[in-house]
């Protein structure tokens, strides 16, 4: 399938590498708001066109599949634009502010015969697939940590006095939205919804959470999720059962599972060979899904999503964090 890009930062350029080596898209295009831009970075990637107008893109026919990494507070308007022009989506997360634009979102996508997918990498990984299979060994689950936290390239400028994208209310930033969706895709994918949640952030002068921890209440557990852009960590995840312990050092990637048995302190290591760009397997997924027509799996994926964006538009309207698209205009 043919595919276009819009973006142009590094995980757009992870994307591209990983559509090469899954085999099932071919780059075709790319947009930038500079010519020049997106010049060298359609002759770096071998894309034949570069569009600056993203409706003219959206009216190309050398595009099958759209996959979207622009700023969060874009990505509501150009999937609308793209999928009205017939193409399929998939947008790098967090896909949508709120859940309004979310359910406006998958209409238009019904209505227009498309698909609209969210890009979370982990929850699509074969160690994702391995963790699901084998969670009923450490019995019933009681308790786990689960956390991203990661000082932000760009929290040096923030604290010079500038506001980039990744801290900007305007943009639809913070910690919660940017890398908390780790490990809150990853427990609601293996524990579903929980009965309540509550969120407790460390808000910046703009009133953006650069950190912060969100507790989710199940029947018999308790699930607690770390995430921030302002400091480092060096502890590992983990999911604690009462027949034994899940270890998760990083849990974007999955790329290190370790079960420990309580009775018999016996380890297992429960990870399984994955390539390093593993953004490869979110896309085989998706087009799998798309050449099969598999509304079931559609409608699974469409669901956990809801589900995280239910939970995190709650986590910021408990706590007065209001995006700039939820601002009435002046």
């Amino acid at each position: 399938m043919k595919l276009g890009t819009i973006g142009t930062s590094w995980i757009t350029e992870n994307f591209i590498e990983a559509a090469k080596l899954s085999g099932k898209l071919t780059l075709t295009s790319i947009y930038s708001r500079s010519h020049e831009k997106g010049l060298a970075f359609a002759e770096k990637h071998q894309a034949p066109y570069v569009y600056t107008s993203l409706e003219e893109m959206a009216k190309k026919a050398d595009i099958d599949v759209v996959y979207i990494a622009s700023p969060n507070s874009l990505h509501y308007e150009q999937v609308k634009l793209f999928m009205r022009n017939g193409k399929h989506v998939i947008c790098e997360k967090p896909m949508f502010s709120n859940r309004n634009e979310f359910e406006d979102a998958y209409l238009t996508a019904q209505n227009s015969g498309v698909y609209l997918f969210e890009a979370v990498r982990n929850i699509h990984t074969p160690s994702f697939k391995e963790l699901e299979k084998h969670i009923t060994k450490i019995g019933k689950v009681r308790s786990a940590v689960l956390h991203s936290i990661q000082y932000s390239s760009r929290y040096d400028a923030f604290l010079q006095g500038e506001e980039p994208n990744v801290f900007s209310p305007a943009f639809s930033g913070g910690a919660l939205a940017d890398l908390g969706v780790y490990p809150l895709f990853l427990a609601v994918a293996l524990f579903g919804s929980p009965i309540s949640s509550s969120y407790f952030p460390v808000k910046l002068r703009n009133g953006i959470d650069g950190a912060g921890t969100l507790v989710l209440n199940y029947k018999d557990s308790v699930i607690t999720i770390l995430c921030s852009k302002i400091s480092p960590s060096l502890i590992p995840s983990e999911i604690h059962g009462e027949e034994g312990v899940m270890v998760i050092p990083k849990i974007s990637t999955l790329d290190h599972i370790e079960y420990t048995d309580r009775k018999s302190k016996e380890k297992q290591m429960l990870h399984v060979p994955q390539e390093e760009n593993d953004m490869v397997y979110e896309i085989e997924d998706f087009i799998r899904i798309i050449k099969e027509n598999d509304h079931k799996e559609y409608g699974r994926l469409t669901d956990l999503s809801r589900k995280v964006i239910e939970i995190t538009e709650k986590a910021r309207k408990d706590n007065q964090i209001v995006f700039g698209v939820e601002k009435p205009e002046s």
